[in-house]
C-alpha cells in the first residue's frame, strides 16, 4: 500500500508540472517544463508496471528536451522522424497486446505536433488524440496520476487557448 501511493505521489508531481506547463506562452519553456514533468512519468509507469507507457515517456523527455534547445538539428524535422522511430521500435520491444498502441500512437501525434512548432496545433493533437488515448491507458494500467495528468491538462490546454487568445499561440517561440 505504501509503495503504491509512493508510485502515485510521483505521478501527482508530474501532472503539477505537465499543467504548468501549458501557461508558458513560450512553447521553449513549455518543452522545458515537461522534460522534467516526462522524467517523473516514466518512473511512475515503469513502477505501475506499464513498460511501454515508461519507455514512451521516456522518449518523450528525450523530445522535450530536443524541442527545448537551441541546436538546429535536434529541432529539426530529420529528429521529429528519428523520435516517431524510437516510439515504433518502443512498440515492438514492448508489445503486451493492444494496449501498447495507445501510447505510442499518442506519443507520435504528440512528437509530430510538437515539431510543428505551432501553439495551435501543439494544443490540438493535445486535447483530441494524445490526452484521450492515454486516459484509456491510464485507466487500464492504475495510473490515477496518469488520469489526472490528461484531465487536467485538457482543461489547462483550454484554458490556455482562452487566455491567450486562439490567434496568438503562433506568435510564441
Amino acid at each position: 500500500m505504501t509503495n503504491n501511493l509512493l508510485i502515485q505521489i510521483i505521478g501527482f508531481i508530474g501532472t503539477a508540472l505537465f499543467f504548468v506547463s501549458f501557461q508558458c506562452k513560450s512553447n521553449k519553456n513549455l518543452f522545458r517544463v515537461q522534460f522534467l514533468s516526462y522524467l517523473l512519468y516514466t518512473v511512475h509507469l515503469i513502477f505501475l508496471g506499464a513498460t511501454t507507457g515508461g519507455i514512451s515517456y521516456l522518449i518523450n523527455t528525450l523530445r522535450s528536451f530536443c524541442l527545448g534547445s537551441q541546436n538546429k538539428f535536434l529541432r529539426s524535422w530529420t529528429m521529429c522522424i528519428f523520435i516517431c522511430f524510437l516510439q515504433i521500435v518502443t512498440l515492438f520491444l514492448t508489445w503486451s497486446g493492444w494496449i501498447s498502441l495507445l501510447p505510442i500512437t499518442a506519443n507520435i501525434a504528440a512528437t509530430i505536433g510538437g515539431f510543428s512548432y505551432s501553439g495551435k496545433k501543439i494544443r490540438l493533437v493535445g486535447i483530441f488524440i494524445n490526452s484521450p488515448l492515454w486516459i484509456i491507458h491510464n485507466v487500464i494500467v492504475g495510473s490515477w496520476a496518469g488520469i489526472l495528468d490528461e484531465i487536467v491538462s485538457e482543461l489547462s490546454m483550454i484554458i490556455s487557448i482562452i487566455r491567450y487568445g486562439w490567434n496568438n499561440l503562433d506568435t510564441g517561440e
